[in-house]
């Protein structure tokens, strides 16, 4: 069964959309019908389906993710006790718990079975630039 690694590169906390490439390599399987899985081999990034219509909804997730799940260096997130890989560590992880690390799309007439207006992302959760690998999968 195909499958490829994908690497991204982020520059720090956004969402970043990888569609076309996903799209790219389900064609390039020759699958009419099937389900294409992609999965993030990180704990501090999730992928998510979002618009891809209107850029507002990207700054909306993450405005409202950093009001969730703020840094450690926030009064409220005292109690945390994981902190020495930056104020930006243990919330990522929340925040990629509170997501998901794989998601899986139907595979119709060859192409991505996606809505008018749905995108994939990685949804990076840490501040500093990452590159992030993703393994998909064609079956």
């Amino acid at each position: 069964m195909p499958h490829q690694t994908l690497t991204l590169q982020t520059s720090g906390q956004g969402l970043y959309e990888f569609t076309d490439q996903v799209q790219a390599f389900v064609r390039s399987c020759d699958v009419a019908s099937g389900l294409c899985t992609v999965f993030v081999q990180h704990t501090s990034c999730s992928l998510i389906i979002q618009e891809n219509a209107d850029p507002e909804v990207q700054v909306d997730l993450k405005n409202f993710f950093a009001r969730l799940v703020p840094p450690t260096s926030d009064p409220s997130m005292a109690y945390l006790t994981h902190t020495y890989e930056g104020p930006d560590d243990m919330p990522a992880h929340i925040k990629a718990a509170l997501t998901q690390t794989s998601i899986s799309i139907p595979v119709t007439n060859g192409r991505l079975a996606l809505g008018t207006w749905q995108g994939i992302y990685l949804f990076e959760h840490r501040d500093h630039p990452h590159a992030r690998n993703l393994v998909i999968h064609v079956q």
